[in-house]
C-alpha cells in the first residue's frame, strides 16, 4: 500500500470546514493529517516533516520548492474578527506591543500596518505563553485564532488586521494557503479540491456537530473567513510577500 502523504494543518476553528470535507470524502485514506498551531505547521513544512501544509504564507520565501495546490485558502475580504491588536487604549496611545508567537504572518501584517497605515512605533515585544494576561495600560498585543474570540468582549479596543489591510490596500488578505513542497499529481489535486469544497458546502452540517458557542459560527465561516483563493487574493499575497521581502532587506542593511 502506498504510504500516506504527510499533511499539517492549522488547528484553529477556521480550518474545521476543510477538515470536515477531507474526512467526509475519505481523503484521510490518502493523507496523514496532523493539526498544529500555524508556526509549527510552517516549521514542519520547512523541515520536511510534512509534504503538504495549510501554512502561514510568510513561510513561502523560506521554502526551496513551492506548489500552491488548492483553489482554497484561509483569507478574508475585510474584517476577519480573529486576527488583530487588542488594547485598553486607542492605538495611538499604545507604547508596547506583544507579538503573538502562533503565526509570523499575522505578526508581519501587524508590523506593516503599524508602519504604513497607523505610522506608530510602539516597542515590540516577542510574546511567550501567558502574554495575553499582560495586556494592560498602554501595553497591547497581537492575538490570533480561537484565543482572540474570547477577548472580543473583554477589551475595549480591537483593531482587526483584515479590516485595516483592506483599508490600506483595497485588497483582501491571505493568512494561510495549501502549499506542497513537492509536485502533486493532477488527480490528487483535483480530489483534494473537491474535498475542501465539500467541507465548505456542508458548513451548516458542520455547525450542528460543533460545540455550542455564543460566537456566531455561521457568520464566521460564511462572512468573516473568505475561503476561495481568488485572483484578488493572489494579488494580495504577492503584495504582502513583496512588502515582507522589502522589510527583510531593510533589516539586513541596518
Amino acid at each position: 500500500m502506498k504510504e500516506k502523504i504527510k499533511v499539517t494543518a492549522v488547528s484553529y476553528l477556521n480550518t474545521k470546514p476543510f477538515l470536515y470535507g477531507l474526512f467526509q470524502t475519505k481523503m484521510d485514506n490518502f493523507i496523514d493529517i496532523n493539526l498544529d498551531i500555524p508556526s509549527v505547521c510552517a516549521e514542519k513544512l520547512k523541515n520536511g516533516e510534512a509534504e503538504i501544509g495549510l501554512v502561514p504564507v510568510a513561510i513561502i520565501p523560506e521554502l526551496d520548492d513551492v506548489h500552491v495546490i488548492s483553489d482554497y485558502c484561509i483569507g478574508c475580504d475585510g474584517a476577519v474578527k480573529t486576527v488583530g491588536i487588542f488594547s485598553n487604549v486607542p492605538i495611538s496611545e499604545i507604547t508596547h506591543l506583544y507579538l503573538d508567537f502562533h503565526s509570523r504572518t499575522s505578526v508581519q501584517l501587524a508590523q506593516i500596518l503599524l508602519k504604513e497605515y497607523w505610522k506608530i512605533t510602539p516597542k515590540i515585544i516577542p510574546a511567550t505563553k501567558g502574554f495575553i494576561d499582560k495586556i494592560q495600560g498602554t501595553v497591547a498585543a497581537v492575538v490570533i485564532g480561537d484565543r482572540a474570540i474570547s477577548l472580543l468582549e473583554k477589551l475595549p479596543y480591537f483593531y482587526d488586521l483584515g479590516k485595516y489591510w483592506k483599508n490600506h490596500t483595497g485588497l483582501p488578505f491571505v493568512f494561510a494557503a495549501w502549499i506542497s513542497t513537492k509536485p502533486q499529481s493532477d488527480h490528487f489535486i483535483k480530489q483534494f479540491n473537491i474535498a475542501l469544497k465539500t467541507g465548505l458546502d456542508y458548513i451548516p452540517s458542520l455547525i450542528k456537530i460543533l460545540p455550542e458557542s455564543a460566537f456566531n459560527l455561521n457568520d464566521y465561516f460564511t462572512k468573516d473567513i473568505s475561503y476561495e483563493f481568488t485572483n484578488k487574493k493572489k494579488q494580495a499575497l504577492e503584495l504582502f510577500l513583496e512588502k515582507i521581502a522589502i522589510e527583510s532587506t531593510s533589516l539586513v542593511g541596518e
